[in-house]
């Protein structure tokens, strides 16, 4: 068979496997159809549309759905059936162009006009459960980031451009096989991370438990003490005198990250003698609000031994730690149960440039009941056990897809060949 270099090099071999050969997308494909032009719908119930936002890598998250009414009319050729691949058209530069398969995610559903429903030629394609690995390969990612048009924000595919790109295909049964495979390793990361999920209620629901002592631990009674946090903490103001470089923000999510990871670049003025310099165990309350975080978020510093941040912050640390844990603050303040007393204290009109309008002197006014220290520190060590078993979980689900993707690179350019019986 005669085959262009650089349709080779697309797929990063050398030669074409035995059996195997390349067929542009428009060779094997026999449907390519948009789906209906639904309006967004305010309707909690009725019938289900599939939208871009639904389609994830490889699955359709049905969390965030969006609903026609029950006497809409809609086109009995765009209600979905099991094994339906859906390829997205149009979104931000990075998302266009995922795929997905529907697998009766719903007992019933719709797609609208930004995905396109794919049928393929049975002779050259055994499943669309193969071509959605095939899109989703690095080879296939390549092809279409390589196609995909307009900005960063707003993106789109089109047909013609999407008929044109090219699909290494092994020969039916060794197509099957593929995706057997993949389908296994799939399973395995699903039921990672479906633990992940449980893991990460239950050390909610233990937060919730026994920050606030509607649980109290076995061996702890006696009451709760109520405390001002400047009974606790001692504000930190100490300024950058020694030069430090290492300039931080506060991610809600992330906690300290340095400036020039979070935004790519370092937004601090080049001198940063007035910055506050935080030392590690160190608290900073972020005023800013954002998702989860509406109150704005406190983190303490456990990744530096020091570390700049902006004036704007309020810094602290425990006064005592043979009375006060600060582990156990850290969880505390992650679970956000400040966020009662903030909303009493952040002034009305207060959120100019997103920031709240929170005093250090209204902040460190605020009350805290806590138990003993030694309650305290037994509450910090079961939920940082718990942080770890999560931590652990993560790091696993994160070497499944990994391995996944070796595998995906290996199978699909028939670098390794499978035995097929």
């Amino acid at each position: 068979m005669i085959v262009e270099t650089n349709s080779l090099a697309k797929f990063g071999i050398l030669e074409i496997p035995d059996g195997w050969q390349i067929k542009k997308l428009k060779d094997i494909l026999i449907e390519g159809r948009l789906g209906g032009n639904y309006e967004n719908a305010e309707a909690n119930n009725g019938i289900p549309v599939i939208k871009m936002g639904n389609l994830d890598r490889a699955t359709i998250k049905i969390d965030k759905i969006q609903y026609l009414p029950e006497n809409e009319i809609y086109n009995d050729e765009d209600v979905l059936v099991k094994g339906d691949l859906l390829f997205n058209t149009r979104n931000t530069l990075e998302l266009v162009g995922k795929v997905a398969i529907w697998n009766n995610e719903l007992p019933f559903a719709v797609y609208n006009s930004n995905l396109m429903r794919m049928k393929f030629d049975n002779a050259y394609v055994e499943s669309t459960w193969f071509m959605n690995r095939a899109f989703n390969s690095y080879y296939g990612l390549r092809q279409l980031r390589g196609i995909a048009t307009g900005t960063t924000s707003v993106a789109a595919i089109y047909g013609r451009d999407l008929e044109s790109i090219k699909f290494l295909l092994p020969p039916l049964p060794e197509q099957k096989a593929i995706a057997q495979v993949l389908s296994t390793a799939d399973a395995a990361i699903h039921t990672t991370e479906k633990l992940i999920a449980q893991k990460e209620l239950r050390k909610k629901w233990l937060m919730q438990q026994l920050l606030t002592g509607k649980k109290r631990l076995k061996g702890f009674g006696g009451e709760w003490k109520e405390n001002k946090l400047s009974d606790l903490f001692d504000r930190v103001t100490r300024k950058n005198t020694e030069g430090n470089t290492t300039v931080v923000t506060i991610s809600a999510q992330r906690g300290f990250v340095r400036q020039t990871d979070f935004f790519n670049k370092n937004i601090a003025s080049e001198i940063t003698d007035n910055y506050f310099l935080v030392e590690r165990g160190e608290f900073c309350y972020n005023k800013s609000y954002s998702n989860g975080y509406p109150w704005g978020a406190t983190k303490r510093l456990n990744d530096f031994d020091k570390a700049v941040v902006t004036t704007l912050y309020i810094c602290f640390g425990v006064k005592d730690e043979k009375k006060t844990n600060p582990q156990y603050f850290e969880q505390y303040f992650r679970a956000n149960h400040l966020d009662k007393g903030l909303t009493k204290i952040a002034h009305e009109g207060g959120r100019a440039h997103g920031l709240l309008n929170v005093t250090p002197s209204d902040f460190f006014s605020l009350k805290v009941t806590v138990p003993s220290y030694e309650e305290q520190t037994a509450i910090a060590q079961l939920l940082q056990a718990a942080d770890k078993e999560i931590s652990l979980l993560k790091a696993k689900a994160e070497k499944l897809r990994e391995q996944k993707k070796g595998l995906m690179q290996q199978l699909l350019t028939g670098k390794v060949r499978l035995k097929i019986k």
